[in-house]
């Protein structure tokens, strides 16, 4: 899919300064532009990257789903995919390639609905909503099969240390900490209802001869059966709440003050706005203007009839 991508973007017909000129049309934009040695922002938009607009006003919902299978360049496409291989591999082998898939695909599904509801502005893509759920997944699975595991605790306190490291790394700027933090919710639940084992006892109570237990062993606990469907109601509740909102096109910066520090917070080293930002534009035929008023900078771009939402987000990115 990136491949694709890139042959979309072909570079060299949109930039004079391409990274690798030598690729030709697979060639990345410039670093000052994109600096994980991708496409532009324009060409994610045009394979399905998630723009809340498009969704809300063109009724464009499948780009909640296949903004999870593009990445934004070479370096965020290996961390991904890395992280895919560390995490992935060890829950597919246990319980398999169906569940994991699904839980990997809804979890990917819960983390863009999420970041849908609070970054309105910019473009997102990435698989890191679906790594998180599988993170997710991994600490709920310990949970609801807590008795048959061995050193209990440390397991818990080796996870829950990853999955903070992981999460404080979002607050970092350019970084959707949102459809991280959805994912992982969404996986976390979805743990509880895909990845449940039946007890010990029920499996020996299953091919031992007949009689030879007593009592009958349920084949799981009440704990385990309480977390199922809670989950599982919680899950439905939340995606459908999720989706009435967004289609409504609700923004939740407006009534949570404080939730845009879960995604960046600011530093001295850094600023996490990027909504106070104004351009000035020149549309002449196929080819557009823009002038940034904060700083000063100006770029061409190659884009017919743009729209104001492709016009705001070039401006963000041209201003930071």
């Amino acid at each position: 899919m990136f491949v694709i991508t890139m042959y979309v973007n072909d570079c060299p017909k949109n930039s004079v300064s391409c990274v690798a000129r030598f690729l030709g049309r697979f060639s990345f934009q410039p670093f000052k532009e994109n600096p994980l040695l991708g496409p532009s922002s324009l060409a994610l938009e045009k394979m399905g990257a998630l723009d809340v607009n498009k969704v809300v006003h063109r009724h464009e919902g499948w780009r909640l789903i296949t903004c999870i299978w593009l990445h934004a360049g070479v370096f965020h496409l290996l961390a991904n995919m890395l992280s895919l291989l560390v995490i992935g591999i060890r829950l597919e082998q246990e319980f398999g390639f169906v569940r994991i898939g699904l839980l990997y695909l809804i979890s990917g599904f819960g983390g863009s609905l999420l970041s849908a509801l609070f970054i309105q502005t910019l473009i997102s893509v990435g698989a890191s909503g679906a790594l998180f759920g599988l993170l997710g997944a991994m600490l709920s699975e310990l949970i609801i099969n807590w008795t048959i595991y061995a050193n209990k605790l440390a397991a818990l306190l080796t996870l829950v240390i990853i999955i903070a490291i992981n999460l404080a790394v979002g607050i970092l700027p350019h970084v959707d900490n949102f459809a991280h933090i959805g994912g992982f919710l969404s996986g976390f639940l979805l743990g509880f209802v895909f990845l449940i084992r039946p007890q010990f006892g029920w499996l020996s109570q299953r091919y031992a001869p007949p009689g030879h237990f007593s009592t009958t062993i349920p084949k799981f606990k009440v704990y385990q059966c309480i977390l199922w469907i809670t989950s599982l109601i919680i899950l439905i509740v939340g995606f459908t709440v999720g989706l009435v909102m967004l289609l409504r096109g609700v923004d939740l910066n407006d009534h949570c003050s404080w939730c845009h520090y879960l995604s960046c917070v600011p530093t001295s080293k850094w600023s996490c706005n990027s909504q106070n930002v104004s351009c000035l534009s020149d549309q002449q035929g196929d080819q557009l203007n823009l002038t940034c008023s904060n700083t000063g900078k100006s770029r061409m771009y190659t884009l017919a009839q743009a729209t104001n939402s492709q016009i705001t987000r070039l401006c963000v990115e041209l201003c930071r």
